[in-house]
């Protein structure tokens, strides 16, 4: 039996990753509205790391779709400007939005425990003051996930 032929693309559709661009940014992802976690995927053409992420996803789609995550995607090859935006070195990066709100970047796939461990320190964070009285405040910075 040959084993199922790996397709990138794929992770777009099954995650629901909208497209976004350096044009469309704002208005979709950085100022819009509402409580949903947002994360932008940022990528390149045969990027292997990007590959990485994308083959790790769809192997676990059930366990990063319970994340809850709002997924776009940019390819910042094709929209340098985005990558330039963001300071980008390098990717794949994954940039986070809440309420209008940027709440931090994971620079690198780090895998999965530590992706999630960063997401829910994100959830945290975004929790408005009131809601978080009594809540432990995160120690971590989002922006600098552990190392893994």
């Amino acid at each position: 039996m040959e084993a199922p032929q790996f397709d990138p693309g794929a992770v777009f559709d099954v995650f629901g990753m909208r497209p976004v661009d350096s044009a469309s940014f704002d208005a979709v992802v950085a100022n819009a509205p509402g409580d949903e976690l947002r994360c932008v995927f940022m990528w390149g053409n045969d990027c292997y790391n990007c590959n990485v992420f994308k083959n790790t996803a769809l192997m676990l789609q059930d366990r990063i779709q319970a994340l809850g995550l709002a997924w776009y995607q940019a390819n910042v090859y094709q929209d340098e400007p985005l990558g330039r935006r963001f300071g980008l070195h390098g990717v794949p990066a994954f940039v986070f939005y809440r309420g209008g709100k940027r709440l931090g970047r994971i620079s690198g796939w780090p895998g999965l425990p530590q992706f999630s461990a960063a997401v829910q320190r994100l959830r945290v964070a975004a929790v408005p003051p009131a809601a978080a009285a009594g809540a432990a405040q995160p120690t971590a910075q989002a922006e600098h996930p552990p190392p893994g």
